[in-house]
């Protein structure tokens, strides 16, 4: 059965890890612990809760993120869904919402997911950092990156 995603409560940090528990990913001691959930599980719970497939875009240094620049572009335009970025020694994960190409120069629009509190200002969100466009050049060159694409149902090129 398909789940209507738009209609989805959204589960808690403990429903997360139960589901990786449930899908064999993760041991049982995962539930209740601090341990990390990256792209690749978010990846599983997408699929699992909203039977969503997921492509995953591996990037082995940040200075290697312009090699996918096509695939981004493609991604956003078929599919239009935002993209869960993570790494490991960029350990802070993002959600990545556009892309930006200026000649050489690329820029992922990115919106940092720990963001909480009441709405504010697109200048305030902006200027506080929760939202920007980050040249690739700016991603840290020591860093992998992993990158969650979901595939949901094509746009229409109506």
């Amino acid at each position: 059965m398909k789940h209507n995603y738009k209609e989805q409560n959204v589960p808690s940090i403990r429903e997360l890890q139960k589901i990786l528990v449930d899908l064999e990913d993760k041991p049982q001691s995962f539930v209740g612990s601090r341990q990390w959930i990256g792209s690749f599980e978010v990846c599983l719970v997408i699929d699992k809760l909203f039977d969503i497939p997921c492509k995953m875009l591996h990037v082995n240094k940040g200075d290697e993120l312009k090699n996918i620049v096509e695939q981004l572009k493609t991604h956003f335009d078929k599919f239009g869904s935002p993209v869960m970025m993570g790494g490991d020694v960029d350990c802070s994960s993002k959600g990545v919402m556009g892309i930006r190409v200026d000649g050489n120069n690329a820029s992922l629009l990115i919106v940092d997911p720990h963001y909480v509190g009441k709405e504010h200002t697109k200048e305030f969100l902006h200027h506080k950092g929760w939202i920007k466009w980050q040249p690739l050049n700016e991603f840290l060159t020591s860093s992998f990156y992993n990158l969650c694409l979901p595939q949901i149902k094509a746009r229409s090129k109506n």
